[in-house]
């Protein structure tokens, strides 16, 4: 049986071609990407055991085992935090028998003075969950009417794979879900995204599990959304860590283009708004 890391290990050892790290990329090949071999070879440890990280024999490998084959596989900043997150969950550290305590949904005063400093522009506070914790009337206005924000606490996540309407709202719907499950990985805490991925898993069925059993983060992408005037928006987004403790990311949509930029002002004409916390 599989494990996180293992998973990740392989996914992304699939992934490399070898030229991208100049070795020969020899024919007969049976699969893409890295052989087990190679990667053995740049990180430094044997094959046998690379073998049962993979198939999830070795639960528990050591921080100078994880580091040599992140180097192995020439992970970012980023992929490295992950293998380490994965590292915590195989092993079980991060196990939890009893329900956590949900993240904190309260937004720090300064973040609130920030969002009010980019109206009437387009942002949320958000969490690696999808809760909508705070928004801009500029938001607002480009969620009118898709049914984002019709609950009291809306979830972005669960509007992804639950509410056929997303599947029209966004254009991109697969790499928006894709974007969605992989961030369950990221937190706000491995306790709570595993309890929200075993309450989700029911409802959203096959599309979410597949997803959420996926290791390598989806490419970044602009996001295009059909507004219900009719009108195809583009945009680029910037995602700001906030505090650890806060466990939230204010998150600002700029647009991708200037056939967005006209078209939005065309929206706002008129519909003037105020921030909101929820």
């Amino acid at each position: 049986m599989g494990t996180p890391l293992g998973d990740f290990v392989r996914a992304k050892r699939d992934s490399i071609r070898p030229a991208d790290l100049g070795l020969p990329d020899q024919p007969r090949r049976r699969a893409p990407g890295l052989r087990r071999t190679e990667l053995a070879t740049r990180a430094g440890v044997s094959v046998e055991y690379l073998t049962r990280i993979e198939q999830g024999r070795d639960r528990n490998p050591s921080v100078a085992v994880l580091n040599a084959i992140a180097d192995g596989l020439s992970l970012d900043a980023a992929e490295r935090a992950h293998l380490r997150y994965l590292a915590k969950i195989t092993g079980g550290a991060c196990a939890a028998h009893q329900r956590p305590a949900p993240p904190p949904r309260e937004v720090r005063a300064t973040v609130l003075d920030t969002l009010r400093l980019l109206e009437p522009g387009v942002a949320l506070v958000t969490n690696r969950l999808g809760d909508v914790l705070a928004h801009t009337s500029g938001f607002a206005l480009l969620m009118d009417g898709t049914g984002l924000l019709d609950l009291p606490e809306p979830n972005l996540t669960r509007y992804v794979f639950l509410d056929p309407a997303a599947r029209t709202v966004f254009a991109d719907w697969g790499q928006v879900a894709d974007e969605q499950a992989f961030d369950l990985w990221l937190g706000p805490s491995a306790g709570t995204a595993e309890w929200f991925r075993a309450e989700l898993a029911p409802l959203a069925g096959a599309e979410f599990t597949r997803r959420a059993n996926r290791q390598l983060p989806p490419p970044s992408t602009p996001l295009r959304i059909n507004h219900p005037s009719g009108t195809e928006l583009r945009w680029h987004r910037e995602v700001l860590e906030l505090s650890s403790a806060d466990a939230q990311q204010l998150v600002v949509l700029l647009p991708a283009d200037g056939e967005t930029a006209a078209a939005f002002e065309r929206l706002r004409a008129g519909r003037p708004g105020r921030l909101r916390a929820l």
